[in-house]
């Protein structure tokens, strides 16, 4: 009876000893699962965070938008404060807006990419924006200058295809002058001017209706640098254009400039002499397009 009963007690502790080992085994093998589902999820997880190089996504929580909008810089509004009237000053449009401003331009180019550089570098320095009113064929013969400028964040203006005096030609000519020059500008930049100063302020009623139909501000200047009658053997070319630009400075000037080593030489010493006079540099684009 004894070995009988001890033959029982063992049969149920083998069993007991089995079913044990048996749930062990059971659980090491759905943790093992549940640890391969972790390292899979996190896997997939990992590899959507490194789907685009050097891109950092932002980590996703409970409380976290599933679709995320990256935000797109977009330039600031220029506000059109500003209009042009019939003496080509610039005028500002109410009352709150300061009048005491200049309208710089630079005609004739491009020709240089030192003088365009030294030009846009004093620019910058006074935190100004200048209109580069520009010529067809020179823009032919130097499209990367045209580039150059439009890259620093300058303003680029028509100034006709071969610099002639446009009262004196056709219809068709004047069309053609204005026409080839947006064309070209346009397939460097990727933007027509919107801006037209004549050569040598002679237009007449065809040309400005031209540059109207084309959307563009017709001008031609109120103050005169006269840097154009200047010599590189001009003792002290600063001086001079200081005395030219201030002897005519009004609120408004549209002041006239060019493409010369001379000019600049002397842009920093006559925008200084401006603000210390307690001018500002408008910004072109900040002037309607239509005169008034």
């Amino acid at each position: 009876m004894k070995r009988q009963t001890t033959a029982f007690v063992l049969a149920c502790t083998f069993l007991l000893s089995s079913c044990s080992n048996m749930n062990t085994a059971t659980s090491d093998s759905e943790s093992n699962q549940i640890l391969k589902s972790q390292e899979l999820e996190q896997s997939k997880i990992t590899q959507k965070q490194t789907q685009k190089k050097g891109e950092e996504l932002p980590t996703l929580t409970e409380e976290s938008p599933k679709d995320i909008t990256p935000e797109v810089n977009k330039e600031p509004k220029i506000e059109l404060n500003y209009h042009m009237n019939s003496n080509y000053d610039i005028i500002p449009n109410n009352e709150s807006i300061s009048k005491k401003v200049v309208l710089l331009t630079f005609d004739d180019g491009p020709k240089d990419a030192d003088m365009i550089n030294g030009l846009i570098d004093i620019l910058d320095k006074h935190q100004a924006k200048a209109i580069f009113f520009v010529n067809g064929y020179k823009v032919k013969e130097n499209p990367h200058l045209l580039k150059l400028i439009h890259d620093r964040e300058q303003i680029i203006g028509n100034h006709s295809w071969d610099h002639v005096v446009l009262k004196n030609k056709s219809e068709a000519e004047v069309k053609q002058q204005v026409k080839d020059v947006q064309e070209i500008v346009a397939d460097i930049t990727g933007e027509k001017p919107v801006y037209f100063r004549a050569p040598h302020g002679a237009g007449g009623d065809v040309t400005k209706k031209v540059t109207k139909d084309n959307g563009m501000l017709y001008m031609t200047w109120s103050i005169g640098s006269l840097d154009w009658e200047m010599k590189s053997t001009d003792s002290n070319p600063a001086a001079t254009i200081i005395k030219n630009v201030t002897e005519q400075l009004h609120s408004g000037s549209n002041i006239l400039m060019h493409e010369l080593p001379w000019t600049v030489q002397s842009l920093d010493k006559l925008l200084t002499e401006l603000e210390t006079r307690g001018y500002t540099f408008v910004d072109p684009r900040s002037i309607e397009l239509q005169m008034r």
